[in-house]
């Protein structure tokens, strides 16, 4: 009789049906529906106000590319981190990956929080870009209408602006433009 051989985590991972996004956290496999009406157009709204200024340079200094949804694979197959959206200075990662897989760090990462992501988001994911050395991070909340940015200093995040409503956001690593956080609420 031969053991039956567990699929790996990526292999599980790979496995899911449509509609669901996986990650591999912390060595354990989670999976999510896609996201809702008011978190997908925060995360698109927010990167299409990113992408022009920075990854077009079109009113702003370029420089970047700006991606949605990236599947980022910090330790091979072992850590796979799907954010929102994330954002790499074109120096440190000059060519997109051929295929689905980042393997560089990003510079900026971002996560919509909604009821069933929060605790993910805020506490998991977070501390796990702090351990890969991400050195920034932005949270919004379609919910609440807020925005939360966080540097990384020493190994750990430190608030560095908290921003709701209407407020214009001047936020690094973006600060170089100004962007309507009314526009992420689709009102």
């Amino acid at each position: 009789m031969h053991a039956r051989v567990r699929p790996s985590l990526y292999q599980q991972l790979e496995a899911l049906p449509d509609g669901l996004v996986g990650e591999i956290l912390d060595g354990q496999l989670h999976a999510q529906p896609r996201p809702t009406g008011p978190h997908a157009y925060a995360a698109s709204m927010l990167g299409a106000d990113l992408a022009h200024p920075f990854d077009k340079g079109r009113g702003g200094p370029g420089g970047w590319w700006i991606i949605d949804e990236p599947e980022l694979h910090f330790l091979l197959d072992v850590e796979v981190d799907v954010p929102d959206i994330a954002g790499w200075r074109r120096e440190r990662m000059p060519h997109l990956p051929e295929g689905h897989r980042f393997t560089v760090v990003p510079d900026w990462v971002c996560e919509v929080l909604s009821a069933s992501t929060e605790s993910k988001g805020c506490e998991i994911k977070m501390r796990i870009y702090a351990r890969f050395g991400v050195a920034h991070a932005w949270l919004v909340d379609p919910r609440k209408r807020t925005l939360e940015t966080y540097d990384l200093v020493d190994g750990a995040w430190r608030e560095s602006g908290h921003y709701s409503g209407r407020d214009a956001v001047r936020a690094i690593p973006f600060d170089a433009v100004s962007l309507a956080l009314d526009d992420l609420w689709g009102q």
